[in-house]
């Protein structure tokens, strides 16, 4: 009976798990359908205060906008390396680690690994090593900071470690990418991959051929690797700063113009990962307390609302889709509307390219980075892989683009490249 290898791309936004069968096997790479018949998992949990259940992906998403009394979690992988992951956090009547919520992230996906291992068992199609699995890791997880980035690894390993997985391998996840593509090249190609994640941006110079492919290591084919934390979730977080928080209090002064309101409570509900960390009684009393001296208390009554009803992942959420329909018009709409808030207001293209120049700019030097480090110049590239949620932004994709108009643009699935190459890692690895 042959045996599959599995990779799994635990990321900011959204979760994939591959398959690919070992030495002479011949099984073709795929995606796991996690949910309701959907390759994709959105890295979201739900603990639900009303049933109980802790409720995972697109179900987590429905609970929490529905209106269901619970604590949504989402953006887990931008807390790994980072202080928080020494901290504990409230879970109904729990403590919890963010090394255990991630566990219980990945135990969910591990539960679709093993009926779909029981499912081959049972028809004599194969047999899926649940001990093995090759994750993918971005370049960076923490910028300039090697003891937290080597933490975050070691963090994710353990989570994984937590589900049942005994022999775990990293892999970089625009390699992992740069793999699947190669499997359908006929020649020799040097290649960039872009790879704009949720939380990360990685860069990859490699050589890709058919007969490259068939070796294990790969090391040498690599010629540089760099990375850069900004992601998808970071121009949600600048859209969210220049053009939705002014409305809920941002850059306000008391009524007695001696000061401005402190920033930090906005730039906070404006982060995925940071928006839970406010929903506590000592913020809500200091949102009190700043809207009696407030210069526009009707905006730090907006910012309350959003504290008592547990709405700033809703409102994170409304920018994000904004963000997506300015990829393909000029201005859009970021609404909320729920019992005591309506907030709609119009958002342009040119604001959010305004707000996001600095996160477009770190992305292209560390593209330049990555051909330095290679050693080659911009006209040696011959093919571009872009991949990732975030190369969907115009204003990303021209930065990838604008050193390369001679090379191929290939793209690859945006979401789903990354946990096939892993996939096919694995079995290269393992097989």
């Amino acid at each position: 009976m042959q045996t599959i290898f599995p990779g799994l791309d635990f990321g900011t936004t959204n979760s994939t798990l591959g398959l690919a069968g070992g030495r002479g096997a011949n099984v073709a790479p795929r995606l796991l359908a996690l949910e309701k018949g959907a390759v994709t998992l959105p890295s979201a949990l739900f603990f639900s205060l009303e049933d109980g259940e802790t409720h995972v992906g697109r179900a987590a998403v429905f609970e929490y906008t529905d209106g269901a009394e619970g604590r949504f979690m989402r953006a887990l992988k931008s807390v790994l390396g980072s202080s928080l992951m020494n901290e504990t956090t409230q879970v109904r009547r729990e403590r919890l680690t963010f090394i255990e919520i991630i566990t219980r992230f990945l135990a969910r996906m591990r539960i679709v690994l093993e009926a779909e291992a029981a499912r081959l068992s049972a028809e004599g199609a194969g047999r899926i090593a649940l001990d093995k699995v090759v994750l993918g890791r971005p370049v960076r997880f923490v910028d300039e900071d090697e003891t937290a980035d080597r933490a975050a690894q070691d963090q994710l390993e353990q989570a994984a470690r937590a589900t049942g997985f005994d022999e775990i391998e990293f892999q970089f996840e625009p390699v992992a990418a740069a793999l699947y593509y190669e499997s359908g090249i006929t020649s020799e190609e040097l290649a960039l991959v872009v790879d704009i994640g949720g939380g990360t941006s990685d860069f990859t110079v490699v050589r890709l051929s058919p007969e490259r492919a068939r070796s294990n290591d790969r090391l040498s084919d690599i010629l540089s690797s760099t990375g850069v934390h900004v992601g998808g979730t970071d121009f949600d977080r600048m859209l969210s700063i220049a053009e939705v928080m002014p409305h809920f209090g941002l850059g306000s002064q008391t009524a007695d113009g001696k000061r401005r309101i402190p920033v930090w409570y906005f730039n906070d509900m404006a982060t995925w990962h940071r928006i839970n960390t406010l929903y506590t009684p000592q913020v809500a009393r200091d949102i009190a307390a700043l809207t009696k001296e407030s210069a526009s208390p009707d905006r730090l009554q907006r910012y309350a609302h959003l504290l008592q009803h547990r709405s700033g992942h809703r409102l994170a959420s409304a920018a994000e889709s904004a963000k997506i329909a300015l990829t393909e018009a000029s201005s859009a709409r970021v609404r909320l509307k729920e019992p005591g808030l309506l907030f709609d207001e119009a958002v342009t293209k040119d604001a959010f390219e305004a707000a996001t120049h600095d996160l477009v700019s770190r992305i292209e030097t560390a593209i330049g980075e990555a051909l330095r480090v290679a050693g080659v110049e911009a006209p040696a590239i011959e093919t571009v892989i872009l991949t990732g949620g975030g190369a969907q932004v115009p204003a990303v994709r021209a930065a990838a683009l604008s050193r390369f108009p001679h090379a191929r643009v290939a793209h690859s699935d945006a979401f789903g490249s990354v946990g096939l190459g892993l996939a096919i890692d694995a079995a290269r690895k393992f097989g």
